[in-house]
């Protein structure tokens, strides 16, 4: 039999009753309805919580602190730890963070103004991997040794003070008129000099360096609170710099100390990793971690509790619809048992007659797969624009009952991110309409395998 013509013949049987097919197809619309609408409101809901918590900071990054002291056994975080940790799989940069010591270096430009603010250690291919964006020129270099390369927060500039006014601060806030004041330093064409501090009053044998400002930073929490006022310096340059200022003033290492960089930053390729390589550095090499994760797996959690709950419901509801294709199917089997004994009286074969009706169970899974799909796009919709619907309705926000519960529930989970409650990935309408197929074919599996051994002569003698 040529599959045209099977198809065709499949239409016709089915809508012979139209009527029970068309219940039929209801059920499998309402489960897979329900399917689809559960897992889109689970990933609205898990997409909302990430961008929330993305405002609060990056969802990708670690931080790493050294607070194991000076201990004997206790773990050294350096350049060999760091690389070892690079090197791991899902991991994007591995890069000290450190705070230079506040007396160490001194930043002025001319014998007036003096930066307050502080110095950020880094390494330098590492600022663009961490997400930093510029404002102004380009991204940290490393050092040629003629100059030292730097690159200023957004708001570092405002970080110079007037040494020779009793109150020499200009601050970042508008003024009565609404203009935010300019800064003493121009940090882009100014010259700035670095001078290492010294422990004697009078400050001889004063030692400076020159440096070159390569850019501002956009100021971005989600980042790093240092990409508001602090400087940044490579690394390298950072620790030549304090040693000498040690030599200059006779600061002897004291073997109480820490050793190795105070903290750290790693950044993951996805979210995905933040998990196993936290566990990692916590775990195996024993250092103390921070990360968003620490938030967001508990609220993702209880998502996913609610997912499963709403997630039953709708499977439920599938399984009901199940019920309903395998009784039809019988139902059909038994109306048509006389044609049955026919077409075997006629020569079909046998597997014809069981791919025709499980074709026809296939069909209806089919069809309620693809309706339930529209119809849930359309459910998706409402639920989105819940707010606008009850504003052109005139529904007021205090309604008593399930649909002021429902908007107050939607108007919540809206009010987290900003973003859709209910997302319908592409992925979710192929599984959906694939597993409407599947549903069909499994219910109708029985019914046709009854309908192969029905006996020809007694299916002819069938009234």
């Amino acid at each position: 039999m040529k599959t045209f013509d099977l198809i065709s013949m499949c239409f016709r049987n089915l809508f012979r009753r139209k009527m029970r097919t068309v219940l039929t197809v209801l059920g499998v619309v309402i489960g897979t309805c329900a399917i689809i609408v559960t897992v889109s409101l689970g990933l609205g809901m898990t997409k909302i919580q990430e961008d929330a918590l993305a405002q609060m900071g990056d969802l990708t990054k670690i931080d790493i602190y050294n607070r194991g002291g000076g201990g004997k056994d206790a773990p050294v975080l350096d350049d060999k730890v760091l690389k070892q940790i690079s090197e791991m799989e899902g991991v994007e940069v591995a890069t000290p963070l450190a705070r230079a010591d506040w007396s160490a270096m001194e930043f002025w430009v001319g014998d007036k103004f003096q930066f307050s603010g502080q110095v950020m250690g880094i390494y330098p291919e590492a600022m663009e991997k961490l997400g930093y964006t510029m404002k102004e020129g380009g991204f940290l270099t490393s050092g040629n040794g003629k100059k030292i390369p730097i690159v200023m927060g957004e708001q570092a500039a405002y970080q110079f003070y007037n040494t020779k006014k009793r109150d020499g601060w200009v601050y970042p806030y508008p003024d009565q008129n609404g203009k935010i004041p300019d800064p003493y330093v121009n940090v882009m064409k100014d010259e700035i000099m670095l001078r290492l501090g010294r422990s004697d009053e009078e400050k001889t044998k004063l030692v400076e360096y020159e440096v070159q400002v390569q850019g501002v930073l956009v100021a971005d929490y989600s980042k790093g609170w240092e990409t508001q006022d602090s400087i940044f310096m490579p690394i390298d340059e950072m620790n030549r710099m304090v040693a000498e200022y040690k030599k200059l003033n006779k600061i002897k290492e004291s073997q109480n100390n820490e050793k190795g960089y105070q903290s750290a930053v790693v950044k993951t390729t996805d979210i995905k990793y933040v998990e196993s390589v936290e566990s990692y550095i916590s775990e195996t090499l024993g250092f103390s971690t921070n990360s968003m994760e620490s938030i967001r797996k508990p609220m993702q959690q209880q998502i996913k509790q609610q997912s499963m709950v709403l997630g039953g419901l709708g499977l439920i509801s599938l399984i009901v619809a199940a019920i309903g294709i395998t009784n039809t199917m019988v139902m059909s089997i038994y109306e048509r048992t006389r044609e049955i004994g026919i077409m075997k009286v006629l020569g079909c074969e046998v597997p014809n007659i069981r791919t025709m009706f499980l074709t026809e169970s296939g069909i209806i899974g089919l069809m309620g797969g693809i309706a339930g799909t529209i119809f849930s796009f359309g459910i998706s919709w409402v639920i989105n624009n819940w707010e606008t619907i009850k504003m052109a309705l005139g529904i007021a926000g205090g309604n008593s009952g399930m649909g002021g519960g429902f908007g107050m529930g939607m108007g919540g989970m809206m009010g987290m991110g900003g973003g859709k409650v209910s997302l319908i990935p592409p992925w979710l309408v192929a599984v959906a309409v694939i597993f409407g197929i599947l549903i069909g074919l499994v219910s109708g599996f029985t019914p046709a395998n009854r309908a192969v051994k029905i006996s020809a002569l007694e299916a002819i003698k069938h009234d």
